[in-house]
């Protein structure tokens, strides 16, 4: 079975909001056996909308609809289904009813314009909506010679999820009963491998494996490789993506730092709890970033005991105890300075490591000796101090994002 969702809002065509709620959905769909062929984004625009579910129903099985069910004149996704579908709009009592309710309670004049959140499809099936005031609607029947089925939500993911999960989850699981397809999925992350390395390494392996669709996306300091497969059973699909990912893991080793899809810092944290570690962080260039990230982990207070962030000089030497003369010599961004800083971290915040992080972000402060992108990492145990050196590529997020996930990547080394 082929899904498609169309995610309606010219907003979403902006560089200042994005579409979240597919992920949600496909998410959802794929624990049906049902698999998303498109996505799609269109704007507030109703010749568009009519064209894009045209497209939509004749390629796919199911097509949800996500938002453009408001009251206001640019809210126009019941209108444009109906149009492409050659289905007339009702306005139901019912829901009308329910609005004037909705209102009176909070004591506001319902405006004339939310009428239209009662227009329903014929034929279709109202999706009552308990923390919004828009309905969604469930459609299935004949669209040419093929059998479809219509779902259109509201936009907004606290009225999209619950209503998606306890109103279509099992019209869905009912409908497609004789859909005998299940899908598996792995997503392994490798840590400090260039996207083209890996796949190098990994591609001869993959490649003998055609059942199992192999995806690769590279980001800063990491690789994510996603593993999909469709199979009769969920054994069966179960099987194929795991005899696949042994086998890459095995290719890869220690570079495979999560096997379920977790971040970098919550491994770092799995670590260190297994342990009974904690860290402390000295932090130059990332401007706190690691602190940021390993703090954002519920429960994180049990490893993570704080941190500063010294940019100045003056800093790295009154919160991390770097003697002014090591800096002097041997300048901020320095191997002997970030070493300092690890150790002395460690001692002021009394902790089992001190993580320390020194370098040339950019796109400024960059010299022939010391070029933008160089970073330091430190990492103090107060018996040993391992230093690594990076020259990292990029603008500045980039390497501000690259030397925290070097950092980090030096504490699970260590702990493994």
């Amino acid at each position: 079975m082929l899904a498609e969702i169309i995610a309606v809002g010219s907003e979403l065509l902006t560089p200042f909001r994005q579409d979240t709620n597919s992920l949600f959905l496909t998410e959802r769909l794929n624990l049906l056996g049902i698999d998303v062929g498109f996505k799609t984004v269109v704007g507030d625009d109703h010749a568009h909308l009519v064209s894009a579910a045209r497209i939509a129903l004749e390629r796919s099985d199911l097509v949800v609809f996500m938002g453009g069910l408001g009251p206001t004149e640019d809210d126009l996704t019941r209108e444009a289904v109906a149009q492409a579908l050659n289905l007339p709009l009702r306005r139901d009592p019912d829901i009308v009813a329910k609005l004037y309710a909705r209102f009176a309670k909070r004591r506001i004049k319902m405006a004339e314009n939310n009428l239209k959140q009662g227009d329903v499809i014929a034929g279709a099936v109202p999706l009552e909506n308990p923390n919004g005031s828009a309905p969604g609607q469930w459609l299935e029947g004949s669209v040419g010679h093929l059998n479809k089925v219509v779902i259109l939500l509201p936009g907004p993911p606290q009225e999209l999820k619950p209503l998606f999960d306890t109103q279509c989850m099992e019209r869905l699981r009912v409908r497609f009963k004789d859909n005998k397809l299940f899908i598996a999925k792995r997503e392994l992350r490798v840590a400090l491998m260039p996207e083209s390395e890996c796949d190098a390494r990994i591609a001869p392996i993959y490649k003998k494996h055609k059942e199992v669709q192999t995806t690769i996306l590279g980001h800063a300091g990491e690789v994510q490789i996603y593993l999909k497969a469709t199979a009769a059973s969920e054994e069966a699909a179960e099987k194929l993506v795991s005899e696949l990912s042994e086998k890459i893991e095995d290719e890869l080793d220690d570079f495979v730092f999560s096997r379920a899809g977790e971040s970098l810092e919550q491994i770092v944290e799995y670590y260190l709890e297994m342990r009974g570690a904690t860290i402390a962080v000295s932090e130059s260039c990332t401007g706190g970033l690691i602190g940021q990230r390993l703090t954002s982990l519920s429960g994180s207070s049990r490893s993570f005991v704080g941190g500063a962030i010294v940019y100045s000089d003056d800093l790295k030497t009154l919160y991390s105890g770097v003697p002014p003369l090591l800096i002097a010599e041997h300048g901020a961004v320095s191997r002997e300075v970030a070493a300092a800083m690890a150790e002395g971290i460690r001692k002021q915040c009394n902790s089992t490591y001190g993580l320390a992080v020194t370098g040339i972000a950019g796109p400024k402060g960059g010299t022939e000796e010391k070029p933008v992108g160089l970073v330091y990492h430190a990492l103090s145990d107060g018996k040993k101090t391992d230093v690594v050196k990076r020259l990292l590529p990029g603008d500045r997020e980039r390497i501000r994002w690259g030397a925290s996930q070097q950092a980090l990547d030096m504490v699970r080394r260590r702990l493994m």
